[in-house]
Parts: structure tokens; C-alpha cells; sequence
């Protein structure tokens, strides 16, 4: 067990928004918090449209692996957020679940996933901003 919150990014194909939602919760909270991610239905790799437009503003995810959502991770995550599952990510009582209505990445060009990483950015801040006090396990 560990004393971070512990935040679970969840979207169909943990390839795209899950991954740059990571990326930026790494990048921007450090150490503070223990990131999480996985896909309902996993890609084989990462977008690479994703993996440029984040190396743009210097984060590199490209060593990321979709992962297949599994109940444990949910089980042991404080904050969920999702970003077009719907319901395959599992609820438990006393989470905090967030659901991000983002456009999804897939089969764009770099040009049409910059907004989507901007947008993503702002979001992550604000979740940040939200955490501090947020009681850890």
C-alpha cells in the first residue's frame, strides 16, 4: 500500500487520451501521486499521433503498453477518470470518478490531437489543483 492517491486514466483503447492524460499527471504532479491507466478494449501500441503531439511539449510515452482495465486496479485506485468507456470500468463506493468528455485521438494526424493534449493539460491541472487534500489511503 502507499501513501500517494493513486489516479486511473480509463478510455476504450489505452492508446490515446489515457495515455496523454498519464503523461501529463507524471509530468506535472511528479512524485506526488501514483499514475494509473488501462483500456475496456486495449490497442496494440500507442497512437503514434499521440506519442508526437506529447513529445512536442517534451514527454515522451512512448514506452507506454495498453493495458487491459482489470478489476484490481480499479478496486485499489482513489480517483477514476474516464474518457469514453462507459461502463466497463467498475464503480465502488468511496472512489472519486470523473468523466472527461474528450474527443477520441484515434485515426487523427498530429494537427488534430494538439487540442485534444491542450485540453487534457488543463484538465490534469485542475485535477491537481482539486487533490491537494484529497486524503490518500
Amino acid at each position: 500500500m502507499t501513501d500517494k492517491i493513486s489516479v486511473l486514466f480509463v478510455c476504450v483503447h489505452n492508446a490515446g487520451r489515457s495515455q496523454m492524460a498519464a503523461g501529463w499527471l507524471r509530468h506535472l504532479g511528479g512524485d506526488a501521486v501514483e499514475v494509473r491507466s488501462a483500456g475496456s478494449e486495449p490497442a496494440e501500441a500507442v497512437n503514434p499521433a499521440a506519442v508526437e503531439a506529447m513529445r512536442e511539449v517534451g514527454i515522451d510515452i512512448s514506452g507506454g503498453t495498453p493495458t487491459l482495465l482489470e478489476y484490481e486496479t480499479a478496486r485499489t485506485s482513489d480517483v477514476i477518470i474516464t474518457m469514453g468507456c462507459g461502463d466497463a470500468c467498475p464503480v465502488f463506493p468511496g472512489k472519486r470518478y470523473e468523466d472527461w468528455k474528450l474527443d477520441d485521438p484515434a485515426g487523427r494526424d498530429v494537427a488534430a490531437v494538439r487540442p485534444i493534449r491542450d485540453e487534457i493539460r488543463r484538465r490534469v491541472e485542475t485535477l491537481l489543483t482539486d487533490l491537494r487534500g484529497f486524503p490518500a489511503p
